[in-house]
Order: structure tokens, then C-alpha cells, then sequence
């Protein structure tokens, strides 16, 4: 079980690093926010793995507090998008 978690653990940290691309490159404010919330979600995932790992519970309260800091950074970014729109 372990293995398996780490496994995916590396996995997910290649996500990040990839999702890394169109963050620093991508050719709309859009695309950028979505590569954005796929790190928020890939490191999420990762501190949940870890704090089953590394048998630590409070990693799951940084987990939380990571996840609603990419929602409400969403909804920032839409609606400061929005007023610009108009």
C-alpha cells in the first residue's frame, strides 16, 4: 500500500511540473488559471497522500486550507475578468 501511494504521489508531482508549462507560457489569462487549479488540486491530492504516509493529520488541515484558497482564487479571477469585460 505504500508503494502504491508513493507511486502516485511521483505521479502526481509530475502533473505539477508539467502543469508548470502553460502556467509560465500559456497564451490566454484563461488557460492559465485552469493550469493554475490543476497544481492547487494536484497538491491537494499530494498532502492528503502524504499525511496518510507520514501518519500526520494536520496535513489534511493544510490540505483544506490549499483548496479553499484555489477556489476563492477563482472566483477572484473571474470576477476581476468579468469587469474587465465590461
Amino acid at each position: 500500500m505504500t508503494l502504491a501511494l508513493s507511486i502516485i504521489a511521483l505521479v502526481l508531482l509530475a502533473s505539477i511540473l508539467a502543469g508548470l508549462v502553460p502556467v509560465l507560457r500559456g497564451p490566454q489569462p484563461a488557460e492559465r488559471m485552469l493550469a493554475a487549479q490543476l497544481l492547487g488540486t494536484a497538491a491537494v491530492a499530494i498532502l492528503l497522500i502524504l499525511s496518510l504516509l507520514m501518519e500526520m493529520p494536520v496535513l489534511l488541515d493544510v490540505a483544506l486550507v490549499f483548496a479553499l484558497l484555489a477556489a476563492i482564487t477563482l472566483i477572484c479571477f473571474v470576477v476581476v475578468t468579468r469587469r474587465e469585460d465590461h
